[in-house]
């Protein structure tokens, strides 16, 4: 569920906090292509919904009894979330383990329902949302179930009825564990990719593969599946509703380990941009520098500073500022390799780490990233936002022999770079002090608002 709400809420973080009104205008001003997207796909929900409700004839008593029980155990585990408390950009939780019983188990009309259901319960419990966000998650959820469950039913006849007091055998043949385990695959993929084609149309330029899956995300996805299989099982054996709360427990620590995990990644990172923040760097990179010193490989350091970034704060407000040092991360991240290691050190400043890079190596990506950055362009309220920045580039082993004075030595280039005139890139000279004033304390009324692109690096 939040999974959903993250991904096609990253386009519209700025305007909600610029725009204090209904929850629907901020549907109304994101991209066309995604409000048809979002209306389609909660008007097939509600349609596949009504031409089940159209058909369906007298409930039967087990089912109803099952589906209560897996909804109640469901909302424990929101109430248990919500005490343990679930802090901002924690994003996974472990429902599936109910919703895939669910889809496995009755037909698929209780698939369709129990996503809508627990939705309301979320935003009534645990997390104010916009109310399309939420509606439009449980519609993912809701459409996912439903093919795992037309899917399940159809290979597996046996479980189309589920009763109390009935036989189970159908549950002892292998291929029945193996179809549960594929249906519920199924649900993950099919869920995870209505998300990502919301989260493309809310942000085209972002990688999708990075929407998809990462190897994180398809460990849990794989935990969620196993466990609602599990679930599933523990449901129709004898005296399920007993062993249904011996299965809650487990579930509720996992969920509980999950949010353990996520919140030590959150304390590695910039709440803003989503980099490492500067304490999470420095030990990742002074870890790299170790390695590199003793495997004799060369390593370079970037520092990077966003020029004028003082006059975007007072022109178009902090959350614009903000927009724009989220943007330039995201371009630093894609415009660098895995193993290279990316923060925000602070302000407007950004780090980056190359292992295994020389000098030259290192100028030409410093060099890279000041053309990319300059090609950015952040919407504000009446005009279009450009920055540039100015790199520092220093090396290991010529410029200094661990952290501290590879810092200190590309930030003197850094600062080299600012009196030069803005927009270049310096390597680190040895002798070099800046000269004239410091970067960024030139008054704005004596300084060019055109920066003339440079490059000092050999």
């Amino acid at each position: 569920m939040s999974a959903v709400q993250e991904a096609i809420g990253q386009g519209e973080k700025c305007l909600s906090r610029l725009v204090k009104g209904p929850s629907c205008w901020l549907l109304l001003a994101m991209p066309t292509s995604l409000i048809v997207y979002v209306v389609a796909v909660i008007g097939v929900d509600l349609a596949l919904i009504g031409w089940q409700l159209a058909g369906l004839r007298e409930p039967q008593t087990d089912n109803l009894i099952l589906f209560a029980a897996l909804l109640a155990a469901a909302v424990i585990c929101i109430e248990a979330m919500r005490r343990l408390g679930q802090p901002s950009g924690v994003s996974r939780d472990l429902l599936s383990a109910w919703w895939l019983p669910i889809a496995l188990l009755l037909p698929p009309l209780y698939a369709l329902l129990a996503p809508m259901v627990l939705g309301g319960v979320l935003y009534l419990r645990a997390q104010r949302i916009p109310v399309y966000r939420c509606m439009f998650s449980s519609a993912a959820l809701g459409l996912a179930g439903a093919a795992a469950s037309c899917t399940f039913h159809q290979f597996v006849h046996g479980a189309v009825v589920v009763t109390l007091k009935g036989s189970n055998a159908w549950l002892t043949r292998p291929s029945v564990v193996l179809t549960a385990i594929a249906c519920g695959v199924l649900f993950a993929v099919v869920n995870t990719c209505v998300v990502a084609v919301a989260a493309h149309l809310a942000e085209p330029a972002a990688p999708l593969a990075k929407v998809l899956w990462d190897r994180e995300s398809l460990l849990l996805d794989l935990t969620e599946t196993c466990v609602g299989v599990l679930v599933a099982i523990t449901c129709t054996l004898s005296f399920f509703l007993l062993l249904l709360l011996l299965a809650l427990l487990p579930v509720i620590m996992l969920q509980r380990s999950m949010m353990h995990q996520q919140l030590t990644a959150a304390a590695r990172t910039d709440p803003k941009t989503g980099l490492l923040n500067a304490t999470a760097w420095q030990r990742e990179a002074d870890a790299e520098i170790t390695r590199a010193l003793r495997s004799d490989t060369p390593l370079a350091l970037l520092l990077v500073d966003v020029d004028y970034f003082k006059r975007v704060n007072d022109n178009h407000g902090h959350l614009i500022g903000d927009e724009v040092l989220r943007a330039l991360a995201t371009e630093l991240r894609q415009q660098v390799r895995e193993t290279d290691v990316v923060g925000r050190f602070g302000g407007e400043e950004f780090t980056v780490l190359l292992p295994r890079t020389d000098t030259a190596g290192a100028c030409r990506i410093a060099e890279r990233l000041r053309r990319s950055a300059s090609g950015l362009t952040v919407p504000a309220a009446h005009a279009r936002i450009q920055v540039t920045i100015s790199i520092g580039v220093a090396a290991l082993g010529q410029h200094g022999h661990d952290l501290f004075e590879l810092l200190a030595a590309a930030d003197l280039a850094l600062y080299r770079a600012k009196d030069a005139g803005r927009n270049q890139v310096q390597l680190y000279a040895p002798g070099q002090e800046p000269a004239g004033n410091e970067a960024g304390s030139a008054p704005a009324e004596v300084q060019n608002e055109e920066d003339k692109p440079t490059d000092v690096c050999p």
